[in-house]
């Protein structure tokens, strides 16, 4: 992996004990929600009060090893679970300016000039591949890319007619699009160049 893509995950030791609280917090409303449950119920089966778990999942207080022992039971889950995610890493990555590396995706026409700048799997095992793209007057227009996931564009610089399936949209700056990548896609015309955008593709990982 080159340098600039190099990952950089969050530290243990930058940790306070308002992350620790927030952590057991989210996790205990997501356990909750899991289970079906609402405040009142989850208050009740732990025996405590509707306030103090709210304050508990809002990251508000620190609940004692006697709720935390009361709550876990009520959720049928180990004391531990109440902590999970509070010391996994967090991955994310900087790329500096005009550091991104030259791709050719599949597909790629003459004159289309790829950036990426980066590429993550999050847990959730979705994929985000972000990149910068340069069109000049060398650039061949080629509506039909097509590939797995959803890609949103974010027009920086120049004009395009940019075709989705059927439908043809007009891009300036600061307009967007997001879209089923699965459907033929690209740039038909080239109204007013050098053009750039900001493409986001992502799709789930293969296992």
């Amino acid at each position: 992996m080159p340098d600039q893509f190099q990952q950089d995950p969050h530290k243990t030791a930058e940790f306070s004990d308002r992350d620790l609280l927030t952590a057991v917090g989210r996790q205990t409303r997501n356990l909750r929600r899991q289970k079906g449950l609402n405040i009142s119920q989850l208050a009740a089966e732990a025996g405590i009060s509707n306030g103090m778990l709210s304050k508990i999942e809002n990251g508000q207080t620190a609940p004692s090893l006697h709720t935390l022992q009361a709550l876990s039971q009520a959720l049928s889950v180990p004391v531990t679970s109440l902590f999970k995610g509070f010391e996994e890493t967090r991955e994310a990555m900087h790329v500096k300016s005009g550091t991104g590396v030259e791709a050719d995706r599949a597909g790629t026409r003459s004159g289309h000039q790829y950036s990426l700048l980066g590429n993550i799997a999050g847990a959730s095992g979705v994929s985000v591949e972000p990149y910068l793209i340069h069109l000049t007057e060398a650039s061949d227009v080629f509506p039909t890319f097509q590939h797995n996931g959803t890609e949103f564009l974010y027009m920086l610089q120049g004009r395009l007619e940019y075709r989705h399936g059927r439908t043809k949209y007009l891009l300036e700056p600061g307009d967007s699009l997001i879209f089923d990548a699965d459907a033929p896609h690209g740039p038909e015309k080239m109204v007013q160049l050098p053009a750039q955008y900001l493409s986001i593709i992502c799709y789930p990982e293969e296992n």
